[in-house]
C-alpha cells in the first residue's frame, strides 16, 4: 500500500470527488479517503443536480473537464430547463438523477482514473510541520504523507442528527460522524461555528395516489449538462408530481412545534434561509394556507420518492400524521422520516481564492466545511481546490476565476471576502455579470482556460473550436442574407410579430424577441440547409447564435462594465499591510481589512463595512 502522495482528498462527496478527479487527471498521485466506498457521490438530500444558478455551476464544471455534468447526464431520469419564460441569463438546467446509478457512475469514474487511489477509512488528525501540512492520520491507525491535503468533510464534522427530541451522532442517517478534526483545527487557530440543514421523509411509491396530483414531465429537447456531444441521457425518463399542504396539515405541524428542535432550543445553529423546513414555513408564512410540494422519483428501479418542500425535524409521529393530511398521501408509507443535522464549518474568510487556508500552507477546504449548501456549490469548490492542490504540489502557480468569468468565481469570492452567517446558496442575483455568465456559454468562458493548465483535454478544445467556427459561419450567413416580405410575412403573422414592409437582413429579423431561428429556417433555404439533419450540437450552436444576436447590446455593455471594475483587481495589496496604522480609514474598515487581508483593491471594495471612502483612501495611499 502506497503511503506517500502529492494530494490527499478527505471525503467522497461532491466536493471531494471533483477535487480528487481534478488532481489525478492533472497528473498528481492522489489519494481519496472516504468512510464508505459504497456511498461515494451520495445525494444526501434531494436526488437532483442543478437548478437556479446551480445548473450554471455544473455547466462550468463540465466546461473545465470536471465530472459532475457527465455523471448527471448518464444518470438522468428527468431534465428541465428552468426559467425559460425569462431572459437567457436566467435559464438554469436541472436534472433528476437515479440516486443508485449516480453513485455507481462516480465509483466507475474514480476507480478507473489514472494516478488515483481510494482508501476506506476515517481521518482523525492532520499532520503539520512548521506551518505546512504534511499528511493525515486515520481511525485505523494508518499515516499517509502528502504535499497537499483537501478537506471536504461535508456534514460529518461533529454531525448531530435531530428527530424531534431524539438526537443521534452522525453525518447522515445510519452513518457515523467525524470527530476530533474540528478540535484540532481550532487548536491551530481556525475559527469554527455550527450550521444546520435538513431533509424530508422518503415515501413508498406504492402508497401514493398520483391521480390526486398534478404531473410534471421533463423536457425532451437537446439540452443537457455536458458539452461533450458523445454524452447523452440513456435512462427511462420519469415524471415528478405536484401536491400541496393545507390548513389541516399546518394545524398538525403547529401542534408539534413544542417538540421541534428548531423551536424548543435544542438546535441553536442557523439553517438555510432559502430552503426552510416545513415547520419554519408555517411560522414565517403564517398567512399562507398551502405550500407546494414535489414528489420526486429516486430511480428507475426504486419505489422511493422524495417529498421536496417538506424538510422537517419534527417528531416522527407528527411528520407521519401531517403527511397523511396531504392530498394523494393519505395512505403514505414512510421509508424513513425527515431529520435535521447540525455540523461544524469554518469561517471561509480564513481562505485564499485558491481555497488554500491562510493558517496552514498547502491545506485546502472545499464544500460545506466552508459554510455552503448544495451539491453544486460543493463540486465547484472541489474542482478549484483540486486544481490548486495539484499546482501547489508541483510548484505550478495558482488557478482562480473572477466574478466576470464564472459563477464559481462569484461563489468563492463571496465566501473568502464576505464570509457567511447562514448556509450559502448560489442565486443568479448574486452575480453582477449574469448576462455574461449564462449556462449556454460556459465552454467559451472556461474551456480554453482549463485546457491551458491541462485539465480540459484536446477533445473538448477541438469541440469548442468547431462550435465557435460554426457559430461564426451561421452569424455571417444571417448578416449577409436578406429576406423579402412575401417570403416570411405569413410566418411572422402566425407568431404575432409585425410583418415586414421591405426586405431586411436575417440578423435584424432574429433580433426580434419572439422570432426564433427555426422560424427563419422555414423561409430561408440557406439557413434551413445549415440546420439540415439537426443534431444536438447543431441545435446548441443555433441557440447560441440566437442568444448572442438578441442580447448583443446588453452583453457588450456588461463586458465594458466588467472591464472597468477589472482595473481594481489589478491593483494589489500586501497581505502583511498594517491597516491599524491608517487612522484615515474607518474603524470598521481597519478591523475588517486586518482580519480578511484582501489581496487586491477590488476584493477590498467588496468587503462588507469597507466604504467607497475607505477605498479612496487606499487608492491615494497607493498613488492611484
Amino acid at each position: 500500500m502506497n503511503k506517500t502522495y502529492d494530494v490527499i482528498v478527505v471525503g467522497g462527496g461532491h466536493a471531494g470527488n471533483e477535487a480528487a478527479a481534478a488532481a489525478a487527471n492533472l497528473g498528481s498521485r492522489t489519494l481519496l479517503i472516504t468512510m464508505d466506498m459504497n456511498k461515494i457521490g451520495q445525494m444526501s438530500c434531494n436526488p437532483a443536480i442543478g437548478g437556479i444558478a446551480k445548473g450554471q455551476i455544473v455547466r462550468e464544471i463540465d466546461a473545465m473537464g470536471g465530472q459532475t455534468g457527465i455523471i448527471t447526464d448518464l444518470t438522468a431520469i428527468q431534465f428541465r430547463m428552468l426559467n425559460r419564460s425569462k431572459g437567457a441569463a436566467m435559464w438554469s438546467p436541472r436534472s433528476q438523477s437515479d440516486r443508485k446509478r449516480f453513485i455507481e457512475e462516480w465509483v466507475k469514474t474514480l476507480t478507473s482514473t489514472e494516478h488515483l487511489d481510494i482508501w476506506q477509512d476515517t481521518v482523525t488528525e492532520i499532520i503539520t510541520s512548521n506551518g505546512y501540512i504534511s499528511g493525515v492520520k486515520t481511525l485505523l491507525g494508518v499515516t499517509f504523507s502528502s504535499k497537499c491535503v483537501v478537506l471536504t468533510n461535508g456534514t460529518f464534522l461533529g454531525g448531530l442528527l435531530h428527530f424531534g427530541r431524539i438526537q443521534v451522532r452522525g453525518g447522515r442517517i445510519a452513518e457515523p460522524a467525524s470527530l476530533g478534526l474540528t478540535e484540532q483545527l481550532s487548536s491551530l487557530g481556525f475559527a469554527t461555528a455550527r450550521m444546520k440543514t435538513g431533509t424530508p421523509a422518503r415515501i413508498d411509491k406504492r402508497s401514493i395516489d398520483f391521480s390526486k396530483m398534478t404531473e410534471q414531465k421533463g423536457d425532451s429537447d437537446f439540452h443537457h449538462f455536458s458539452y461533450l456531444d458523445s454524452v447523452q441521457r440513456k435512462l427511462k425518463q420519469m415524471s415528478c408530481w405536484i401536491t400541496y399542504t393545507n390548513p389541516h396539515t399546518h394545524d398538525i405541524l403547529r401542534a408539534g412545534l413544542p417538540d421541534s428542535p428548531l423551536y424548543n432550543g435544542q438546535i441553536k445553529s442557523i439553517g438555510p434561509r432559502y430552503c426552510p423546513s416545513i415547520e419554519t414555513k408555517i411560522v414565517t408564512f403564517a398567512d399562507k394556507e398551502q405550500h407546494q410540494l414535489f414528489l420526486e422519483p429516486e430511480g428507475v428501479d426504486s419505489n422511493e420518492y422524495y417529498l421536496n418542500g417538506f424538510s422537517s425535524s419534527l417528531p416522527i409521529d407528527i411528520q407521519e400524521h401531517a403527511i397523511h393530511s396531504i392530498e394523494g398521501l393519505e395512505n403514505a408509507v414512510l421509508y424513513r422520516p425527515g431529520y435535521a443535522i447540525e455540523y461544524d464549518f469554518f469561517d471561509p474568510t480564513q481562505l485564499l481564492h485558491t481555497l488554500e487556508t491562510k493558517l496552514v500552507k498547502n491545506l485546502f477546504f472545499a464544500g460545506q466545511i466552508n459554510g455552503t449548501t448544495g451539491y453544486e456549490e460543493a463540486a465547484g469548490q472541489g474542482l478549484i481546490a483540486g486544481i490548486n492542490a495539484h499546482m501547489k504540489a508541483h510548484n505550478g502557480g495558482e488557478f482562480t476565476l473572477g466574478r466576470d468569468e464564472a459563477y464559481i468565481g462569484v461563489l468563492i469570492d463571496d465566501l473568502v471576502t464576505k464570509g457567511v452567517d447562514e448556509p450559502y446558496r448560489m442565486f443568479t442575483s448574486r452575480a453582477e455579470y449574469r448576462i455574461l455568465l449564462r449556462q449556454d456559454n460556459a465552454d467559451k468562458r472556461l474551456t480554453e482556460k482549463s485546457y491551458q493548465i491541462g485539465l480540459a483535454k484536446a477533445d473538448r478544445k477541438q469541440l469548442l473550436d468547431y462550435k465557435q467556427n460554426k457559430e461564426e459561419e451561421l452569424t455571417a450567413l444571417l448578416r449577409s442574407t436578406s429576406i423579402r416580405p412575401e417570403q416570411i410575412n405569413a410566418t411572422l403573422e402566425a407568431i404575432g410579430s409585425q410583418p415586414l414592409q421591405h426586405s431586411v437582413r436575417l440578423i435584424e429579423l432574429l433580433s426580434r424577441p419572439n422570432v426564433e431561428i427555426k422560424h427563419i429556417a422555414e423561409s430561408a433555404e440557406n439557413v434551413k440547409n445549415f440546420l439540415h439533419g439537426t443534431t444536438h450540437l447543431v441545435e446548441e450552436i443555433a441557440e447560441s447564435v440566437e442568444i448572442n444576436t438578441k442580447y448583443n447590446g446588453y452583453i457588450e455593455r456588461e463586458k465594458q462594465a466588467a472591464a472597468k471594475l477589472q482595473r481594481l483587481e489589478e491593483i494589489h495589496l500586501s497581505p502583511n499591510f498594517d491597516y491599524s496604522s491608517l487612522q484615515s480609514l474607518s474603524t470598521e474598515a481597519r478591523q475588517k481589512l486586518s482580519r480578511i487581508r484582501p489581496l487586491t483593491i477590488g476584493q477590498a471594495s467588496r468587503i462588507p463595512g469597507v466604504s467607497p471612502n475607505d477605498i479612496s483612501v487606499l487608492l491615494v495611499l497607493l498613488g492611484r
